[in-house]
């Protein structure tokens, strides 16, 4: 087990590299597959998810290999389709492999995914998506199992702009006979990341980014060699962390396009945001601003960074309004801020912020990847030591929260924890 240790606040100033996307390269992983030759992803973030992905992976019979920001998937080996228990519990974005399975052998088979206990996350679109290009899905005793001889292209209606029903949608159809089109599609920076994958694999997509994908099937798809693109919810949690610092952070490494909704809320907090073609700069002199936001699918702001955008404005001036859209279970870690002195009251999907000048150092717990990122952006507002517990959560989606932040600055530690000792 792991620890966080953040020694109070300090004003952050500096520049800070931007890690490859988690949420983006999990996909092109799944999708690595659809072909049997080998494909190679660099700035690729070392995660726990990415490991995590890795065993699948192997255990489906892939040979991978992760060495300084570059994985290289050789998929020609792939026998086993059904995914192993004891990853995918781990792992919410495993289920993206039911489609990209589908597609290169037929059939697949696993249980319902893990991940963060943020809400009910139900896979219904997924299902509904893939049946409607032919896929026979059965659900018994916690397992979906799936088969097709051969996928047929049709049109896939997402009642939901779901992210992974729509990756799911994508990889089946890449390989379907015909031509597919999915109206209600995702449209996050992710989504265009995968379908430019894929089309660089040999597949014709058009329409990623947008609501409604156009697929035009083919047989075969071969390797290829794409650069992962920096992590914009990464680069949002720095951002806000900058301004619990009062800081002038740098971050490069990222398309600032895909922040907008983001900086257009920190401004209104009072931050002061610069752009550039692949940075985004913060300036934050004062306490932040109240301000109300609401969480929406891409663009509108973000669930991801729902969590730290609350523990900043737990200092803001004034009383802030968060509503939750997304995820249900995003507001747990609202208990744990208030460990650290915040005063949040939540009432259904809505968090009122009564702002302070200031949180006290404390000990509080990671719930989950986001609300342990939360905590960090706590901790750099709080008067003395914080302590944050099970960080494991937070190794999900960040490669080294405590060295990006220390490079501006911060007194910021990862420790592991020592054990208990027994009683006598």
């Amino acid at each position: 087990m792991s620890e966080i240790h953040i020694g109070g606040f300090r004003r952050l100033r500096g520049e800070i590299p931007i890690q490859g996307s988690k949420n983006g390269v999990l996909p092109m992983m799944a999708a690595s597959v659809l072909s049997d030759e080998t494909t190679v992803l660099t700035n690729v973030p070392a995660i726990q998810d990415v490991d995590c992905m890795m065993g699948i992976l192997k255990f489906m019979g892939c040979r991978c290999t992760l060495e300084a920001g570059t994985l290289t998937i050789d998929p020609s080996g792939m026998k086993e389709t059904m995914l192993p228990e004891c990853y995918v519990r781990q792992m919410r974005s495993s289920i993206v492999l039911l489609g990209a399975m589908l597609g290169r052998f037929g059939q697949a088979a696993t249980c319902y995914p893990g991940g963060c206990s943020i809400g009910k996350r139900p896979v219904d679109f997924h299902i509904m998506a893939l049946r409607s290009m032919g896929a026979r899905i059965s659900e018994e005793d916690g397992r979906i199992t799936a088969r097709a001889e051969l996928l047929t292209g049709s049109v896939a209606r997402l009642p939901y702009p779901s992210v992974g029903a729509t990756e799911n949608a994508i990889l089946a159809a890449v390989t379907a006979r015909g031509t597919t089109v999915i109206q209600g599609a995702a449209r996050e920076p992710e989504i265009q990341e995968l379908c430019g994958f894929l089309n660089a694999m040999g597949a014709e997509v058009r329409g990623g980014g947008t609501g409604e994908i156009l697929i035009q099937g083919k047989r075969r798809l071969h390797g290829c060699c794409y650069q992962v693109p920096g992590d914009r919810i990464v680069a949002g949690t720095y951002l806000i962390a900058a301004m619990a610092g009062k800081g002038e952070v740098r971050l490069n490494g990222v398309n600032p396009e895909h922040l907008s909704a983001v900086s257009d809320a920190l401004t209104a907090a009072g931050a002061e945001i610069e752009k550039g073609k692949d940075f985004i700069s913060v300036v934050m002199k004062e306490r932040p601003q109240a301000i109300s936001i609401a969480t929406e699918p891409y663009p509108g702001f973000p669930t991801d960074l729902q969590s730290p955008l609350l523990a900043l404005l737990c200092c803001g001036q004034g009383e802030s309004r968060i509503c939750e859209n997304v995820f249900e279970g995003r507001y747990e870690t609202a208990a744990e801020l208030c460990k650290l002195g915040a005063d949040i009251r939540v009432s259904g999907n809505t968090a009122v912020v009564f702002g302070k000048d200031g949180l006290e150092g404390g000990y509080s717990q990671a719930k989950d990847l986001r609300g342990g990122a939360a905590l960090v952006i706590a901790g750099l507002m709080a008067r003395g030591e914080t302590i944050i517990s099970d960080c494991f959560h937070i190794e999900r989606g960040y490669e080294d929260i405590c060295r990006d932040l220390r490079m501006a600055g911060a007194d910021i530690q990862w420790q592991e924890e020592k054990p208990k000792e027994k009683e006598e």
